[in-house]
């Protein structure tokens, strides 16, 4: 990841939550003045293989849930207002690369598996591609509509809850509750949403693939957060605490090992701040697991 981002990491968009949010705006734009319209943005992997590509890149401003008046209106105001709290703080944790690693691959997920059931629903109309065809068409709304960014969405949550498990939210405006708690459970509510998927029959397949690309998602980023790759807020503020006083001694090396004392001299070497000692200690690569904590 590290090296990746020293290469592509000036290609990273900036305020990516922003632009997400902005893309739903435009599709419920859509949606209000050409419902008609959005039957041909949506991820079709079969139109996509028959000349419509555009898809590829469209789907994405499908936005979650459909407006029926000004209440749905009021919450979806809400919903996006929140999530946009959550993708910044997550950006301003990671950084930007990063957190565009992170969305634009759940994005990417999102694309094979919609492929991938295309694959099963030809071997299970044993290779009629004109059954196929129907089964895709633009007017079974619910085919088509079952790849959106809902569930690349509720990812940013688990993401979040992560990385910043003791944050605190006001369930119903009243009631605060810790994000961890809220992340296990829509953890749980995921899985009971898998079973009675695939209970109500294989048309409802596609909707398990849009959940375990997302959770797939989640769990590479779970297992990265597990190696140290992300920072977290306690990282964030050593990593500030340090370069303020890399500022006032400027001829002190910028990153030394507390273990071994090697520095960015040796240029193979990586530095990761440690989340479980308290205080401002930095380690090498090879001994950033294996030291003892300091308490």
């Amino acid at each position: 990841m590290s090296k990746w981002e020293k290469k592509f990491g000036k290609y990273a968009i900036k305020n990516l939550t922003f632009i997400l949010i902005a893309c739903y705006v435009v599709g419920y734009m859509i949606r209000f003045l050409s419902p008609d319209l959005m039957g041909y943005l949506t991820l079709n992997p079969y139109q996509i293989l028959h000349g419509q590509v555009w898809r590829i890149f469209t789907w994405i401003i499908a936005p979650p849930s459909v407006l029926n008046g000004f209440t749905d209106l009021f919450f979806v105001m809400i919903m996006l207002t929140f999530y946009f709290s959550l993708g910044t703080s997550l950006e301003q944790a990671w950084g930007t690369w990063k957190y565009n690693v992170y969305i634009f691959w759940g994005i990417i997920l999102t694309v094979i598996a919609a492929f991938i059931c295309m694959g099963f629903y030809f071997c299970l109309f044993h290779g009629n591609r004109d059954a196929l065809a129907l089964f895709y068409s633009q007017d079974l709304s619910f085919v088509h509509g079952q790849f959106s960014t809902y569930y690349i969405n509720m990812s940013i949550f688990l993401a979040y809850a992560l990385t910043f498990p003791e944050a605190q939210v006001f369930l119903l405006f009243l009631l605060p509750v810790k994000v961890k708690w809220l992340g296990w459970i829509y953890g749980g509510l995921l899985l009971v949403q898998i079973y009675d998927f695939l209970r109500m029959g294989q048309l409802y397949w596609l909707s398990v693939a849009a959940i375990v690309a997302s959770l797939l998602n989640f769990a590479l980023f779970a297992y990265q957060a597990k190696r140290g790759v992300h920072l977290g807020a306690k990282q964030r503020k050593r990593r500030a605490e340090f370069k303020q006083d890399l500022r006032k001694n400027p001829k002190i090396t910028r990153h030394k090992c507390t273990i071994c004392g090697q520095t960015e001299d040796n240029g193979e070497l990586e530095f990761r701040f440690c989340s479980k000692c308290n205080g401002n200690y930095e380690y090498c690569q090879n001994h950033l697991f294996t030291h003892e904590h300091v308490k």
